[in-house]
């Protein structure tokens, strides 16, 4: 996936149409205008409107059947636009920039730019636009101007931060859970949760990590592509320490306290729930945990949660009671973890994903 984004615009301008060239250029995208009105009409058009003086004749373009040469097709990512051109000419420059491995958007109204409304990665068909360019486009605007594609730019980053957020999350707590209780049957010979404890966890963190979804965040300028390098790495160096802190107090549990298993079951219940809320709000943002705030529906979902999990711990709902000195104990211990865990994720930033600053 294409780090920037192209997109092969308007015929003919809108009213909007500057200013939303202007936003979308310092969100990283790049205009192009592809329109069949004459070379001198394209170009004082586009002087206008601030797109750039580098409007060129498509006659020089061939249809879609052919491949163009690495100056041709360099050519055309460079230019700002094109005039005089045909329908087979706009689908051609939406094929040549695909090729060079941009992600391209379109606009049009007319029939004769359905194929290439089509062929792009996303086709948006302005309103008033013809039955045929509604069928190819991917979205139609159903009233006139184009701001309106800006938004839908930032609500994609921003539901792409969250995905990103989500997956993270999901992987780490994947890994925690899993690799603790894998090593604690092998090693130990010991079940630190029992069945129904388990199918708790799975329901309380899932009743939490769905206000993800509603959660604040920031956009980035440029347009990102998944970075699984980035993702896995940091999801295995907070899953791995989320193991060590588990096997942390397991033995301060067992061999320092001398608890009884049953009680560390419940001991270890309640800190796989504490610590698995809390890395909600590390896997939110690169930046500190505070560097943005969470929304308050996301807050609501934890707190309530992990009241609900503290409850059923020092009650004994389903397991052995822990009672209110030792669920406070939990909760000192998951909390002191948590503000290491945040500077270790800044430091694992720095390390796996340098080219980015922290702030996102």
């Amino acid at each position: 996936m294409a780090v920037r984004w192209s997109v092969a615009s308007f015929d003919p301008p809108r009213e909007d149409a500057a200013e939303t060239i202007a936003i979308a250029r310092k969100m990283g995208v790049k205009i192009k205008m592809v329109t069949g009105d004459a070379l001198a009409i394209a170009q004082e058009t586009a002087q206008k409107l601030g797109m750039g003086s580098s409007i060129y004749d498509a006659s020089g373009l061939d249809d879609s059947k052919r491949v163009e040469t690495e100056e041709v097709a360099k050519s055309i990512e460079k230019a700002d636009g094109f005039a005089q051109v045909f329908p087979e000419h706009k689908f051609h420059i939406v094929d040549v920039l695909q090729k060079m491995g941009h992600i391209v958007g379109m606009t049009g109204d007319g029939v004769n730019d359905a194929p290439a409304l089509k062929k792009a990665d996303c086709g948006i068909a302005v309103s008033e636009a013809t039955d045929a360019a509604r069928a190819a486009a991917s979205i139609v605007l159903m009233a006139p101007g184009l701001s309106v594609i800006i938004d839908a730019i930032k609500e994609s980053r921003n539901i792409f931060q969250r995905m990103n957020s989500y997956v993270i999350y999901r992987i780490t707590e994947t890994l925690r859970v899993l690799l603790f209780m894998a090593l604690s049957i092998l090693v130990f010979n010991f079940y630190p949760v029992t069945a129904v404890m388990f199918v708790m966890l799975a329901l309380l963190n899932d009743g939490a990590i769905l206000s993800i979804a509603y959660d604040k965040v920031k956009y980035k300028d440029q347009p990102e592509a998944w970075n699984m390098r980035m993702v896995l790495g940091i999801s295995t160096v907070l899953g791995v320490i989320g193991v060590i802190s588990a096997f942390g107090l397991f033995y301060l549990g067992e061999r320092v306290f001398h608890l009884g298993r049953e009680h560390i079951q419940t001991l270890m219940y309640l800190k796989l729930s504490v610590a698995g809320h809390l890395t909600i709000f590390l896997t939110r943002t690169r930046g500190p945990f505070w560097s943005i705030r969470p929304a308050r529906i996301l807050w609501i979902a934890v707190v309530g949660t992990q009241i609900i999990s503290t409850l059923i711990a020092v009650y004994g709902l389903f397991m052995t009671p822990l009672g209110w000195g030792w669920a406070l104990f939990v909760w000192g211990y998951a909390l002191v973890w948590f503000l290491f865990n945040d500077r270790l994720k800044l430091l694992a930033y720095r390390v796996i994903d340098p080219g980015k600053t922290n702030t996102q």
